[in-house]
């Protein structure tokens, strides 16, 4: 009767709040659930029953996809604290640490030295937790991934011609130091470089940035229907504002590709 007892209990109180159950590692948030109601009660409701009940199990991107955009959207909103929790569960759900750390690098020119430098701490601390150390993490100076010389000839051209006259040297650092040294780093893949700068870009409101790497996320692999969940993903992390003002641009990039595959 006592163990009938007990398990009766056990069942009552895991009963009594079944959306807790939905976020992982609960424990690890900077602030607990309990504290977030003695706030806002329906903040906790919303994280629990809406974010990780729906949003991070949707179908159309995998977890460690959203893991990644979503430490991206962090880093470029400047909200580095925050990745002492997403940066573990990053890890968790398959981003690996050279992943992690590389795109941490990659942040540095699309969200600014800065918010990549405030990233350092907190991801530190999870490294350090988990006993990560140099021999996991990318080279200084990797031995880079081949170039399209004759995309980036083009890209180059296009640019000079454009705003040569207005910031030479910006054009220059933008072809040495982007397209002929940090996407050519080899421990993030041109599909993923990509997916971060997109969500950068959609977090932080670059919406005239986006058309070009949208479509150069697609074109390194990343699928219409991907790029719409990273889109709905982020409404949750950067704003509906946000997420509401990338939707145009999204609309013509796909338009202007499904007309180059119809022959329009």
């Amino acid at each position: 009767m006592k163990h009938l007892s007990a398990s009766i209990a056990g069942v009552i109180v895991m009963g009594a709040s079944p959306a807790e159950a939905q976020q992982p590692n609960v424990e690890g948030r900077r602030l607990s659930p309990e504290q977030v109601r003695s706030v806002v009660p329906a903040l906790e409701r919303y994280t629990q029953e809406r974010l990780y009940g729906e949003v991070w199990s949707r179908p159309g991107l995998n977890r460690r996809d959203r893991s990644l955009i979503t430490v991206a959207a962090l880093i470029a909103r400047g909200q580095a604290p925050a990745l002492g929790y997403y940066g573990d569960q990053a890890l968790e759900n398959g981003v690996t640490p050279r992943e992690l750390s590389e795109t941490i690098v990659h942040l540095a020119y699309y969200s600014g030295w800065g918010d990549a430098m405030a990233a350092v701490g907190p991801v530190g601390e999870v490294f350090a937790r988990r006993g990560i150390g140099r021999d996991q993490l990318p080279q200084e100076t990797p031995q880079p991934l081949p170039l399209d010389e004759v995309a980036e000839t083009r890209r180059a051209g296009t640019v000079g011609d454009r705003f040569g006259a207005v910031a030479p040297g910006l054009v220059e650092y933008t072809t040495d130091y982007l397209f002929r040294d940090l996407w050519l780093r080899p421990d993030l893949v041109p599909r993923d470089r990509s997916l971060v700068t997109v969500a950068a870009l959609i977090a932080s409101g670059k919406t005239e940035q986006i058309t070009f790497h949208l479509n150069r996320a697609m074109d390194n692999g990343l699928t219409q229907g991907q790029a719409a969940e990273v889109i709905t993903h982020l409404a949750f992390y950067a704003g509906w504002p946000n997420a509401m003002s990338a939707l145009p641009v999204a609309k013509e990039v796909f338009a202007s590709r499904s007309d180059a595959r119809s022959g329009n």
